[in-house]
């Protein structure tokens, strides 16, 4: 954001704002950095950051050598101001909580209906346009904001969370919580269960949330180190590592231009006898040979041996079921 003069009233608020919106994007400020990214002084600095106390914002003055602030949550949510693409960001993502279902939806839809009317009109197309191209997915399941809530202040905290799930009566579910995250359409809980001594994946949507609240727990490295690839390798079949269990190439005799709309998940490379080599990966051999035949073009040099031998098991059904054919109409 460039800087702004210091003299006239309008010229100060819109200086306040810009210090607001250099202070929201990391912890720590020192008043010799904000002073040289806004252009101004450091006794402005601190005349400012008096001025947006003033307003309720909760800024810590940090000592030392460097000095500095610090803007920190309150009791009460401020005003907070957004740079241009922050802003746009915002609308696309209520636009996509709005259309995803649940008791959330409709909450989305009123922040929008605010944001939308204060939007200059150019953000306000980049928004439309952003928000026309992401769609939540088909399926998308609403959550209560309260269960979301009750997740996630227990992530926070490190607490315990107690839990029927489902339409079973079984015993409550005492776990860890340790991440929350959104995939397909749906919120997904990663969790660490004593009980079994393993990582657990739990749908947020069929959780029934008890209000008594657990232990405390100290934090555990999920494994592999990065939850969001954990996630993916359970609903792939696989472990930690995110990656399919099966994978293998073929080469197809198409291009790589009409190949790329298809490859989704794969890389495409050069295949030396032409064609386009095609790298997939899938839950077994057979869904993968499947995948692979999936092109409706010839393939061939197919990787490695388990490959193709579910590439000919495949020809074995289809030439079976061709062989029964079909009972002609009387």
């Amino acid at each position: 954001m460039d800087a702004v003069p210091e003299s006239s009233s309008p010229s100060t608020s819109r200086r306040l704002l810009s210090l607001l919106t250099v202070l929201q994007s990391r912890r720590d400020w020192s008043a010799s950095a904000l002073a040289g990214r806004l252009d101004v002084s450091e006794r402005t600095i601190r005349r400012d950051v008096d001025r947006l106390r003033d307003l309720g914002y909760d800024i810590d003055a940090m000592r030392g050598p460097a000095g500095g602030y610090r803007l920190r949550a309150g009791a009460n949510l401020p005003p907070v101001a957004f740079a241009d693409d922050q802003a746009v960001a915002v609308a696309v993502a209520l636009r996509l909580a709005a259309s995803s279902g649940g008791a959330l939806a409709e909450a989305a839809e009123d922040a929008l209906s605010v944001i939308s009317r204060l939007l200059p009109a150019p953000l306000g197309r980049r928004a439309q346009r952003f928000a026309g191209e992401a769609v939540a997915p088909a399926g998308a399941v609403g959550v209560e904001p309260g269960i979301l809530s009750a997740v996630e202040a227990a992530i926070a905290v490190g607490e315990e969370i107690r839990f029927d799930y489902g339409g079973s009566e079984g015993p409550v579910r005492v776990t860890e919580p340790h991440h929350l995250l959104w995939r397909s359409g749906r919120w997904y809980l990663l969790a660490f269960t004593l009980e079994h001594d393993e990582w657990r994946v739990y749908r947020v949507d069929r959780m029934r949330v008890k209000s008594h609240r657990g232990r405390t727990f100290a934090r555990r490295e999920v494994p592999g180190g990065d939850p969001v690839r954990f996630l993916e390798g359970r609903f792939r079949g696989g472990e930690e590592s995110g990656d399919w269990p099966c994978r293998g190439e073929v080469v197809v005799e198409a291009s790589r231009s009409e190949l790329e709309p298809y490859v989704v998940d794969g890389t495409l490379g050069e295949a030396e006898a032409g064609g386009t080599r095609v790298s997939l990966g899938s839950w077994s051999w057979g869904a993968l040979a499947a995948e692979c035949l999936r092109f409706d073009r010839p393939i061939a040099d197919a990787r490695p041996a388990a490959l193709r031998d579910a590439l000919t098991e495949a020809a074995r059904r289809a030439t079976a079921a061709a062989a029964r054919g079909s009972v002609s109409p009387r």
